[in-house]
């Protein structure tokens, strides 16, 4: 209930932490997005929300600077991508072959679907999805995707996914309109971050029964 809550009141809680920890709001962040992208078991922390968040407050307080706040989490991003590559080469393989209690096995298996059907652009595409931007550099390192190829579209994605809800905060986040439903926007950014696997499960069951009936 309390990450419900923290994902749901993610500028009430920034701020918060702005008030009680000062210049240490970096190194939280950077932490948070660190975790998210680069340990496997931990894909229900908050992503686009908290980076939306983090712009507005940037532009609302002054107790962030924009730019040093782009380029930190953009390091953490590459950084946690990274790590969860070289995690899923090194341990990926097994987890594919037992079931385990930490990872969700089926949702390894979706990630490894999309990559497939999108190949490496699939590392760019699902950092805009929860649980997929913390599945997709594990199922990648566990393929053996060639690192250099890797990195190059981890890079690319980290920049696209840091620069735009950073940016979309701060230049939207402290509108009258946004600050009254904040809540709401959350709830929006959640929904529209996850419609893309909802609409591929959906289909992914109709294109099964069709072929069931054939």
């Amino acid at each position: 209930m309390e990450l419900i809550d923290f994902i749901l009141h993610v500028d009430e809680h920034l701020l918060e932490f702005i008030t009680n920890y000062g210049i240490w709001i970096y190194a939280i962040l950077f932490l948070i997005i660190f975790v998210e992208t680069g340990l496997v078991v931990m894909p229900f922390l908050p992503g686009d929300s908290l980076l939306f968040a983090a712009g507005a407050l940037a532009a609302s307080t002054g107790a962030m600077d924009p730019w040093l706040l782009g380029v930190l989490l953009f390091i953490a991003a590459v950084l946690g991508d990274t790590l969860n590559y070289h995690i899923g080469k090194y341990v990926g393989p097994r987890v594919f072959e037992t079931n385990s209690r930490l990872i969700n096995k089926q949702h390894l298996l979706k990630t490894q679907e999309f990559f497939q059907r999108h190949g490496g652009k699939t590392i760019i595409f699902a950092r805009f999805v929860p649980f997929a931007r913390t599945f997709a550099p594990f199922v990648a390192g566990a393929g053996s995707m060639n690192y250099k190829f890797f990195l190059t579209y981890n890079v690319i994605g980290a920049f696209c996914w840091i620069a735009s809800f950073i940016t979309l905060g701060y230049l939207f986040g402290n509108m009258p309109i946004v600050k009254d439903n904040f809540t709401h926007l959350i709830f929006g950014i959640i929904i529209i971050s996850v419609l893309p696997g909802v609409i591929g499960f959906i289909r992914q069951k109709l294109n099964s029964r069709k072929s069931h009936k054939a």
